[in-house]
C-alpha cells in the first residue's frame, strides 16, 4: 500500500504530495514512466509499468517512436490503474545540461498531463535511477520544476502532483529537498 509521506499546496488548490511505494498501484489520472527516447522500456520502473501494464503500452509506444530528452509522450495505461502512461525522458547524468535537461522532462510530463486533461499525476524520481543522477539533486530539481510549473500555469489540470518514490535512499533524498524548499501541512499516513 502507498503512503503519503508529506503533503502540501505550493499553489492554492493544487495539492503535492511525497508518496512512499509502488507507481504502477497509484490510483490516480496519469503515471509517469522515466522512459528513454526510442521508448523501449527494458528497465528500472519502465520495465515495472510496461510488465504491469500489458503489451499495449510497448505497441502504443512504438508506433511514438522516438521523444528527445526533456520531452514527453502520453499512452494509454494498459492494464494499470490509471488512465494514461506519461512517458518522460530525463537526462544521463554527465550527458551535460542535465538539470535543465531534467526540469524539461518533468514539465513536459506535467504539459502532456494536461493535454489529456489528468487532474492526478504521479511521477516517479526521475534519471534516479540508471540514469545515476544524483538523488539529492534530482529530488531538488524535480520539486522545484513542479512548484515553478503549478506556479506559472493556473490553467493546468493538475489538482494534485504525486512524487512516488520507491527505495528509502530516494525517499530520504526527497524528504530533505521538501524540507528545504517547502511549507509542509500535517498528514497522517493515509493510504493513496
Amino acid at each position: 500500500m502507498n503512503v503519503v509521506l508529506r503533503r502540501a499546496e505550493p499553489v492554492p488548490g493544487r495539492g503535492l504530495c511525497l508518496v512512499r511505494g509502488d507507481i504502477t498501484e497509484e490510483q490516480v489520472d496519469a503515471i509517469v514512466n522515466a522512459a528513454n527516447e526510442r521508448l523501449q522500456h527494458g528497465g528500472g520502473v519502465a520495465a515495472a509499468i510496461a510488465r504491469r501494464g500489458g503489451p499495449t503500452i510497448q505497441r502504443e509506444s512504438d508506433a511514438i517512436g522516438f521523444v528527445p530528452t526533456g520531452g514527453a509522450a502520453a499512452t494509454s495505461a494498459g492494464n494499470l490503474p490509471c488512465r494514461f502512461v506519461i512517458h518522460a525522458v530525463g537526462p544521463i547524468w554527465g550527458s551535460g545540461d542535465e538539470d535543465l535537461k531534467l526540469r524539461s522532462a518533468v514539465q513536459s510530463a506535467l504539459a502532456e498531463a494536461d493535454r489529456v486533461g489528468a487532474a492526478s499525476i504521479s511521477l516517479p524520481a526521475i534519471s534516479s535511477g540508471i540514469y545515476g543522477f544524483p538523488k539529492d539533486r534530482c529530488a531538488r530539481v524535480m520539486i522545484a520544476a513542479i512548484v515553478d510549473y503549478l506556479k506559472e500555469r493556473p490553467g493546468s489540470t493538475a489538482e494534485e502532483v504525486r512524487l512516488c518514490l520507491w527505495d528509502e535512499p530516494t525517499v530520504r533524498a526527497f524528504e530533505a529537498a521538501w524540507d528545504a524548499a517547502i511549507a509542509t501541512e500535517p498528514t497522517q499516513e493515509a493510504p493513496s
